[in-house]
């Protein structure tokens, strides 16, 4: 079992700009979304006899939202670079109109979700599904992970065996989380359980 979280809103977010590696710091709104994910997360696991481990990207953001957990979940979070977000080079902390006007028609044919990999100096789709794959082989059950938007949708594609199409369009919510089990995974949000 695995509980994997996005951090919650970032000033960036607010902004439309791509972090990426780079870094912005939680809003009052992501501050909120991470004290409700937490609140959900210790109804989720509490009474359970299982010890967790939590693996956290090391970017100001994930660990922001970790301070927020460790709060009220006796946890002690570890850096795992391998959750750090996509890289889009030297397009991490542009917006899209940004990107647009410095590198002219190279987002041309591409639309919502896949021009995260069409940067020149960013990492490849195959590169960041590796890193994927090999923290999912290294995890322990049960563990609980933080991470970003897009690796995150990698994450439980890679887990669940999705197409690259169906990983990019998943949905990415800061104030809940998914659970991974047994290949599959579902959101856990403050109504019930729901199955994506």
């Amino acid at each position: 079992m695995i509980y994997l979280l996005r951090h919650g809103e970032t000033m960036w977010n607010t902004l439309g700009r791509f972090q990426g590696q780079l870094d912005s710091p939680l809003t009052a709104r992501g501050i909120e979304q991470a004290d409700c994910a937490a609140e959900l997360l210790q109804k989720e696991i509490s009474g359970s006899q299982q010890s967790f481990q939590m693996d956290v990207s090391p970017l100001g953001r994930t660990r922001q939202t970790a301070d927020r957990l460790m709060r009220v979940l006796p946890l002690v979070a570890r850096d795992d670079a391998r959750l750090m977000e996509v890289s889009v080079g030297s397009w991490d902390g542009m917006t899209k109109f940004e990107i647009d006007n410095e590198f002219p028609t190279m987002l041309d044919g591409s639309d919502a979700f896949d021009w995260y990999f069409k940067s020149p100096d960013g990492e490849s789709f195959d590169a960041a599904c590796g890193r994927a794959k090999d923290w999912l082989a290294d995890t322990l059950s049960p563990s609980i992970a933080i991470s970003h938007g897009l690796f995150g949708r990698l994450v439980r594609g890679v887990y669940s065996g999705l197409s690259k199409r169906e990983m990019l369009e998943l949905p990415v919510p800061q104030d809940a989380f998914y659970r991974l089990c047994d290949g599959e995974f579902s959101l856990v949000s403050g109504s019930a359980p729901m199955f994506a």
